[in-house]
């Protein structure tokens, strides 16, 4: 039996996934292959990384996304702001930020619960709302160490724009040579006002 890789994750609307990607233009040209960047259209917010599962286990996942789901309202996040993981000394993961209510923080504390409850292991590091937009390669010469950390040291992103959160998803991710593909499985809106 084949296993699905899946994590649950917040939906980025294309205008802000354009605005993000252009705004990293000007890095991605003087960075170039140093870092694997994320395609525009994959952005997302990700509320949990569960893994490998067996497609049996997608119904019971889904029912703890509704369970916490229809417990939140929807609510407004923000997104702008540009960082690291886990340092700009040793940056692995390079971000937008996200500035949310507490409601994030509640749904994503509430999911963790539910899926605890399922068997799957807690993530053991806080949570800190980020959408990835690119990954250091694994071999980056010094050179290209020292340059990267220069340019990310320098990079700003001001404010882009606020989204509302009206649902939550459940994805599956395809890893492949050329980039991972999601497939949405499943979504749950958040509780109806």
């Amino acid at each position: 039996m084949s296993l699905l890789r899946v994590f649950i994750a917040l939906d980025i609307p294309a205008n802000l996934q354009r605005a993000i990607r252009q705004n990293m233009e000007g890095l991605q040209t003087s960075l170039g292959n140093s870092v694997r960047w994320v395609p525009a259209d994959k952005i997302h917010l990700t509320l949990k990384f569960i893994g490998d599962i067996p497609p049996a286990h997608v119904a019971s996942l889904s029912q703890a996304i509704v369970q916490q789901a229809g417990t939140t309202s929807p609510f407004d996040i923000s997104i702008g702001g540009f960082g690291v993981f886990p340092d700009l000394r040793r940056a692995r993961v390079l971000w937008v930020g996200v500035q949310a209510p507490a409601a994030l923080g509640a749904l994503r504390r509430g999911i963790e619960t539910g899926c605890a409850q399922l068997g799957y292991s807690p993530d053991g590091r806080p949570f800190s709302p980020h959408l990835t937009v690119g990954r250091v390669r694994d071999y980056v010469s010094l050179g290209e160490q020292q340059r990267l950390r220069k340019a990310l040291g320098e990079t700003k992103i001001d404010s882009l724009g606020t989204t509302r959160v009206n649902s939550v998803h459940l994805y599956q991710s395809e890893l492949k040579p050329d980039g991972s593909i999601y497939t949405k499985l499943f979504s749950a809106p958040l509780k109806s006002q």
